[in-house]
């Protein structure tokens, strides 16, 4: 694994690469505040739809306090979580924004982490925003941002946090759908199987995330994503199954932050990632 330095696809490049494509940007407060429904290049060099996205600017990121680790190889895995936070019937972007902003300082002020574990975020109203920084370009680039967001498996995986509590109730209708959009953008991305590729954070570790509802949908959350996937007109057989041998279940050290079971751990021992 290698790391590559921060080059090649820009914010900017990017956002004209959605303008060409699609004609779908939304300016506002400068390039940081950003939301655009871009599209990455995949595997087999066909333009991949992207959801809406909303940059770290829209909700005023504070810089990674260490620099931010990019492997030039793409994750195995995209692991499904939830926040574990109040299950909001504020639905507004305002929201979401501020979901961002809380989960980053959280994890920065109580973790000791050096930016939000999690690659993205998505809202309880179905908004979907960049978390750990330079996420959406290394996704366009086919390269990965190691976060912490599961313990042992940072190396290998991109984290999706949906907002909310799912031991009992499942997540909205605009967060599920935004989810499933999400899920195909990234198995396109990087060429990912989307029957073997995506996991729930309890796979992984010990712990309630992404609580038994959410974990539950999950076979419907795969088969919904490889519908979206033959739409397109990829042939799922043809896409790439996880280069190691699984998750092992390896031990969490004691002073990695752990503050709700319902989530759970975000790093292990062999991490190199704060």
């Amino acid at each position: 694994m290698t790391n590559i330095p921060r080059s090649g696809l820009s914010r900017r490049s990017i956002l004209h690469g959605a303008a060409l494509a699609s004609g779908a940007i939304a300016l506002g407060g400068g390039l940081g505040a950003t939301s655009a429904s871009a599209q990455t290049t995949d595997t087999d060099g066909v333009r991949a739809a992207q959801p809406e996205l909303y940059w770290r600017g829209a909700w005023n990121a504070r810089p990674p306090s260490s620099p931010i680790q990019v492997l030039a190889n793409a994750p195995s895995y995209i692991v499904v979580h939830h926040t574990a936070t109040a299950n909001s019937t504020n639905y507004s972007l305002d929201h979401a924004l501020a979901l961002s902003k809380s989960i980053q300082n959280f994890h920065m002020d109580s973790n000791g982490w050096a930016d939000a574990g999690q690659q993205l975020t998505i809202s309880r109203g179905g908004y979907v925003m960049e978390g750990r920084d330079r996420t959406p370009e290394s996704i366009a680039a086919g390269h990965h941002v190691v976060g912490a967001h599961v313990a042992n498996y940072n190396s290998t995986a991109i984290g999706i946090e949906n907002e909310g509590l799912y031991m009992t109730v499942g997540p909205t209708q605009a967060l599920r759908d935004s989810l499933v959009v999400t899920l195909a953008w990234l198995c396109r991305a990087y060429g990912l199987n989307p029957h073997s590729a995506i996991r729930g954070h309890r796979d992984f570790n010990a712990t309630a995330c992404p609580g038994d509802v959410l974990y539950s949908m999950l076979p419907e959350l795969r088969n919904a994503t490889a519908s979206v996937l033959t739409a397109q007109g990829v042939k799922i057989s043809a896409l790439r199954e996880p280069t190691d041998d699984g998750p092992t279940y390896p031990t969490v050290p004691d002073d990695e932050p752990d503050h709700e079971f319902y989530h759970g751990p975000g790093r292990g021992p062999d991490d190199f990632t704060r």
